[in-house]
């Protein structure tokens, strides 16, 4: 298994070896340090702890400072199960070099928030029609209950706060590897803003 974060910077197009355009992401990913080892027989459960970017030792709790000890200030830690953790050892750094062109991977990161919105664009509903006397009906949701139940259906489909969801795309391919900076082009667009912080799992 191959784990690594990473941060998005830009979409490009990318033309393959068959003349063809692709959309495609440019990632900015690692370095990363591995800050703990899990296993079962300690933690119940088998993942690898890392470590990303840096940040100043005065925003960061002593209790963390602690535990990352003679590895670093991170900006970042997460962690990622898998079958085995002896793979690993602590203090290993990850990099870009981890990737291959072709490897299918899955990203996982928080959508662009929206904002509050309507029911068009946050399901997608028709609106009503402009015609047969309306004038003002075009964005409404309409009926939101019968009159008998004397309430709203939980769940009933409304306006309301729209991204900043955490969001997974599958599936997506490695287009290039540039180990020299640490980034790589993976296919497709990624969840989040310019800058957002990513996992990336093949």
């Amino acid at each position: 298994m191959k784990f690594i974060l990473g941060r998005k910077e830009n979409m490009v197009t990318f033309i393959g070896n068959d003349g063809l355009a692709t959309a495609a992401t440019l990632l900015a990913v690692g370095p990363v340090v591995i800050t703990q080892i899990k296993n079962k027989a300690t933690d119940g459960y088998e993942a690898v702890q890392i470590g990303f970017g840096t940040r100043a030792a005065k925003n960061i709790s002593k209790a963390v400072q602690g535990h990352t000890k003679d590895l670093g200030s991170f900006a970042e830690i997460r962690e990622f199960r898998v079958d085995d953790s002896s793979a690993w050892e602590k203090g290993d750094t990850l990099d870009a070099s981890l990737f291959t062109v072709g490897d299918e991977v899955t990203i996982s990161g928080t959508s662009k928030g929206k904002g509050f919105q309507g029911v068009v664009k946050r399901h997608g509903f028709h609106g009503g029609s402009r015609t047969h006397g309306q004038k003002h009906s075009e964005r409404e949701p309409g009926s939101i209950g019968s009159t008998g139940q004397q309430k709203i259906s939980k769940g009933r489909r409304m306006g309301g706060r729209m991204g900043s969801d955490r969001t997974t795309i599958k599936g997506l391919r490695v287009l290039g590897v540039d180990t020299t900076n640490n980034k790589i082009l993976v296919s497709g667009c990624v969840p989040g803003i310019k800058g957002a912080l990513l996992e990336i799992k093949a």
